[in-house]
């Protein structure tokens, strides 16, 4: 196969949350653990760090790849979803993985994944893990896919975990409530392993320092600790609290000289090390556009503060959700006064524009229905003065089909 046969082949014959939802979910880890011992158990080839939380964890992964690189060391790095290409999903040192290695690795195990029915999800983490002992990384940031607990990344024995913060996100997997949530994401916490909290929450602290006791591990809340004042490339105020978890964490870790200049330098040069897209990101100034990929509650009313900040005569929203997602519960976070743009991004979950505009009617929130995420900010970009703003969001695949 061609690797855009490869492609198709990955992205049509297996199932995918970001495409199907509940449907793709494979809440056990019993495939990962087979494919792993027949890849000869790649994860156990490489030091990593573990990160999971229902906003920040991207960035946070990045924050973390970025200063160990600027540390000196050769980082690997896994994300998910991407935005323009799958290969951005594994990194090493910023740099993809390569279309012949993705090609191959999918050619070789072919067989296994038609006659196991892997998940496209336990796949890639497969891959990731393969590439990074291949190329013998000297540490792999891993980002949790979905909770923590299940979730297919959670074979690894990580030198340190990170949970960014706990929100109501993917309830009907996780549960509804910040508890039984926390209590998932905790699942990463490994006996005698240090884990950081980057965020203190009070329905969720105790349920963190049980599981921590329990097994045995430093536990660390990054918020009650007193750190030096960083500064990221990462725009948007609500970065600060993914910085103090990042610092808190790499403080953690052992056996690894991790100088502050290398600190302040990584968290100041995200961007530029590891590529990383759609985190408050400016794409024109005049009028100012700016997207982000927050798509929860949580994560929404932080980007919407931000919003509010900047200063701007009219406010436009090119806004789209995936089906499965609590719109009504999001709604009504956004200002009544901006001038909408309803768009469904171009995949199988998408949420029809028009559905969402009849939603968005009941808040009081007004606009036009457009037939694509394109056509929507090329309508605000027509209506808007150089003096206005639009703000691109609601999910990562609006997102992905602007940046």
């Amino acid at each position: 196969m061609t690797y855009k046969e490869t492609l198709d082949w990955m992205f049509g014959q297996l199932p995918m949350y970001q495409q199907k939802g509940a449907a793709a979910l494979n809440a056990k880890l019993d495939n990962i653990i087979h494919f792993s011992n027949v890849l000869d158990n790649p994860e156990r080839k490489f030091k990593s760090i573990h990160v999971a939380g229902t906003n920040g964890k991207g960035s946070s992964s990045h924050m973390l790849a970025s200063i160990l690189q600027e540390a000196g060391y050769k980082v690997g790095l896994y994300t998910s979803p991407h935005l323009k290409d799958f290969r951005e999903r594994i990194k090493i040192n910023g740099e993809v993985v390569s279309k012949k290695f993705v090609k191959d690795f999918i050619e070789e195990n072919k067989t296994f994944f038609e006659y196991h029915k892997l998940s496209f999800f336990e796949m890639t983490v497969g891959m990731a893990f393969s590439y990074f002992a291949e190329e013998k990384v000297d540490v792999a940031i891993i980002e949790v896919g979905l909770g923590g607990r299940l979730d297919s990344t959670n074979i690894i024995t990580p030198e340190v975990s990170l949970i960014t913060n706990i929100g109501m996100d993917h309830t009907q997997f996780l549960g509804d409530t910040l508890e039984k949530i926390a209590l998932e994401k905790a699942g990463i916490i490994k006996a005698n392993v240090p884990v950081v909290i980057s965020e203190t929450q009070p329905e969720t602290k105790m349920i963190f320092n049980l599981i921590a006791h329990q097994r045995r591990s430093n536990i660390v809340f990054a918020d009650a600790e007193s750190s030096v004042e960083y500064k990221t490339d990462l725009l948007g105020e609500y970065q600060q609290k993914n910085i103090n978890g990042v610092v808190a964490c790499i403080r953690q870790l052992k056996n690894f000289d991790v100088p502050e200049r290398a600190i302040a330098d990584g968290l100041t040069k995200v961007v530029e090390n590891t590529g990383l897209l759609g985190r408050w990101q400016v794409l024109q100034h005049r009028p100012l556009v700016v997207c982000d990929t927050a798509h929860n509650k949580e994560g929404l009313e932080l980007v919407l503060e931000q919003v509010k900040k900047q200063s701007y005569d009219q406010l436009h929203i090119v806004l789209g959700f995936v089906k499965d997602k609590d719109v009504k519960s999001v709604l009504p976070l956004f200002p009544k006064d901006a001038k909408y743009y309803f768009v469904r991004p171009s995949i199988p979950r998408g949420m029809d524009a028009i559905q969402l505009e009849e939603l968005a009617q009941e808040e009081r929130l007004k606009g036009k229905v457009c037939r694509s995420v394109k056509k929507g900010l090329n309508k605000a970009l027509k209506n808007a003065t150089s003096n206005d703003m639009i703000y691109v969001g609601g999910s990562t695949f609006v997102v992905a089909e602007i940046v």
